[in-house]
């Protein structure tokens, strides 16, 4: 009885009050780190109401409506270049789309990453979003039909989120294909994930992740990773239902990272702290430090997501 009157009262106080995703209404739950051999997560959960997660403005992840098929990716017109950087978008669902930079659509006339967070409103009308190329060596006349493949890893999304550069993003794309080894003709960003000497790894990763974090808890609204003697990226949303959305298309960008170029975390709670506070201490600061360190996108004039890319 108690819960069925908490619930409504903290909708109604969620809906009158500025969604803060600030040290003043999250706690970082140090005592329930998750670690598999190369990476450990730390839960981010919102403070109070007996440990209920906040609700998010009424939107779905890309990969949520993508799966559902509510969501329909296509090119934006013919194989001329100025198509590149953009994908078409139809959002047939009856919810708007939550669309975030570093997601990675593969297929079309070359696999793709997209560029900057926004929301796709239910619409019969085509829409755009812009993208940047993660395989250089192919721009094909005939499209292969488009999938979603989850976040790129964080250290490429940082070099989209600092510079908007394409010639970087291949850059990045090219180095790390070299230090992994990894052949790829078309030099696609997605070759190592989908190696098949890589793939039985990446699946026990997300399976002990996804059992402790997804089916075990309800209450998260964000993460913070760490591989080697570094803190390698954090992602916070203003709900637990985006941030179940986002859980796994995420995980695969930590895990590639900690598997291709991490090792076994050593990295104590000071550090970390020392990592968050500017990003959690209070909102004018966090702005201010994300516009270098990260991204906070907002909807609505609510917070939706921050990231805090890699020391």
């Amino acid at each position: 009885m108690l819960k069925k009157l908490i619930l409504p009262l903290f909708l109604f106080i969620y809906k009158i009050l500025p969604a803060q995703l600030t040290y003043q209404n999250l706690y970082v739950d140090y005592d329930s780190a998750v670690t598999y051999k190369n990476l450990k997560v730390i839960p981010i959960r919102p403070k109070g109401f007996g440990g209920l997660g906040m609700p998010t403005p009424d939107v779905v992840s890309l990969s949520q409506a993508i799966a559902s098929g509510t969501a329909i990716v296509t090119e934006r017109g013919s194989a001329a270049t100025e198509n590149v950087h953009w994908l078409r978008i139809n959002n047939n669902g009856p919810k708007p789309i939550y669309i975030s930079s570093g997601e990675i659509i593969l297929g079309g006339r070359q696999d793709r990453m997209v560029a900057k967070d926004t929301v796709l409103p239910p619409s019969p009308k085509d829409q755009y979003i812009s993208v940047m190329c993660v395989e250089e060596g192919r721009w094909s006349d005939k499209e292969k039909k488009f999938a979603y493949n989850n976040y790129a890893d964080p250290a490429l999304r940082k070099v989209l989120g600092q510079t908007n550069n394409q010639v970087l993003v291949w850059k990045e794309v090219f180095a790390q294909l070299e230090r992994s080894k990894t052949k790829a003709p078309s030099l696609a960003y997605l070759a190592r994930r989908n190696d098949k000497k890589y793939t039985p790894e990446q699946d026990a990763y997300l399976r002990y992740f996804r059992e402790k974090l997804s089916r075990s808890d309800s209450s998260i609204i964000g993460f913070v990773c760490m591989s080697g003697d570094k803190v390698i990226g954090t992602d916070i949303y203003a709900g637990n239902n985006l941030f179940y959305g986002e859980l796994l298309p995420l995980l695969h960008g930590y895990i590639e990272e900690a598997i291709s170029f991490g090792s076994t975390p050593t990295v104590g709670n000071e550090k970390i702290k020392e990592y968050l506070d500017p990003i959690l201490a209070n909102e004018s600061s966090q702005e201010a430090y994300l516009k270098k360190n990260g991204k906070v996108y907002k909807y609505k004039e609510k917070v939706v997501h921050i990231t805090g890319y890699a020391q």
